[in-house]
């Protein structure tokens, strides 16, 4: 069968690896689509200091079952249609101790520490396919992207009585957009790109900032009545927005990073204890958001679609991290259709 290969920085191609087949345990997923995700465009781009090449990439996944290894717990029926969680979890470390396993200190993501799903078919445990027989196979691999933003907003606590600015409205930005409306929150949508803004407010956001233009903390202070954000999530991971996190964020509000900078970062730290700010970290996605996520996917219907900036088939599958990389301002998602 065929798989896409990142060989070096900036070469990608197609080419034959072996036929999967399921182990007691295991579950065999016909690959129907898989979204491109940031970290693989960083990959391609030899940026990614997680991945050693080369690298089959490709986490965000929807698919069926087309073969069930012995000892599957029934409810994994061939021709079901199924997203993938695309992390491990060790079981002994901190973190899985803590019951936080998307946090797992020796996690592997699929794409990054070890082969992903840009492939025809995919053998995987069965602990780590869902099915979902409600979402057609493109918006299922839309659900782990959102749920990282997900995973933020519970990260951030948020509820009805907050006003949340979200800073990058790319997938995962998107992803707490759709996240905190969910929670009844007031949203405010922060990015250089009009069209991701415009989207944000499509989707219920109420309002927005572009940070191409004009002054940024003069519009927080509009938006809050010069109080500042009670959370702000930070979904870009460059120094300058990580700052401004801490700076847009209200006294005794929350901040969280889903971002995370390849340089260091220079803070006016005392605003750490001045606002007695609530700082925490979002990494990856647990169950329960990808529940959440998927439900808000079930909800939109085919407006899911706008999500979505372009499909390549997978016969053009090598063309489409250098199609991402030329007109990176321009994409939200995407989608290789297999």
């Amino acid at each position: 069968m065929q798989a896409l290969f990142i060989d070096a920085v900036g070469k990608t191609r197609l080419g034959s690896i072996d036929e999967p087949a399921p182990g007691p345990g295991e579950i065999v997923v016909a690959i129907r689509h898989v979204g491109l995700c940031g970290s693989d465009l960083n990959t391609f781009r030899g940026l990614n200091p997680l991945v050693q090449l080369p690298r089959i990439p490709g986490h965000e996944i929807g698919g069926e079952i087309v073969a069930v290894g012995d000892g599957v717990p029934a409810g994994y029926a061939v021709g079901a249609r199924v997203t993938v969680l695309p992390y491990t979890n060790c079981g002994t470390c901190s973190s899985c101790r803590k019951g936080r396993t998307n946090a797992c200190r020796f996690n592997r993501t699929l794409g990054v520490q070890q082969d992903g799903g840009l492939k025809e078919r995919l053998t995987l445990s069965f602990e780590k396919v869902i099915v979902n027989e409600r979402l057609a196979p493109r918006h299922l691999a839309l659900i782990e992207p959102l749920s990282v933003g997900f995973h933020a907003v519970e990260r951030g606590r948020i509820t009805a009585n907050d006003r949340v600015l979200v800073i990058g409205c790319g997938m995962i930005g998107m992803g707490a957009v759709l996240g905190a409306l969910a929670k009844g929150a007031e949203v405010t949508a922060l990015d250089i790109a009009a069209d991701k803004l415009a989207l944000a407010c499509d989707f219920g956001a109420a309002h927005s900032i572009d940070a191409a233009s004009g002054d940024k903390a003069e519009a927080v202070q509009r938006i809050t009545g010069g109080d500042g954000f009670d959370v702000v999530i930070e979904a870009v991971g460059v120094p300058e927005t990580f700052t401004e996190a801490i700076d847009f964020a209200c006294f005794c509000g929350r901040v969280v990073y889903i971002g995370y900078c390849k340089a260091p970062v220079s803070y006016q730290t005392q605003l750490f204890n001045l606002k007695e700010l609530d700082i925490s970290g979002s990494r990856n996605a647990t169950l329960a958001d990808f529940s959440a996520a998927a439900a808000c996917l079930e909800a939109m219907g085919e407006t899911a679609d706008r999500l979505i900036t372009r499909t390549f088939a997978f016969t053009d599958a090598d063309k489409a991290l250098p199609y991402w990389d030329m007109h990176r301002a321009d994409v939200l998602k995407i989608m290789i259709e297999v």
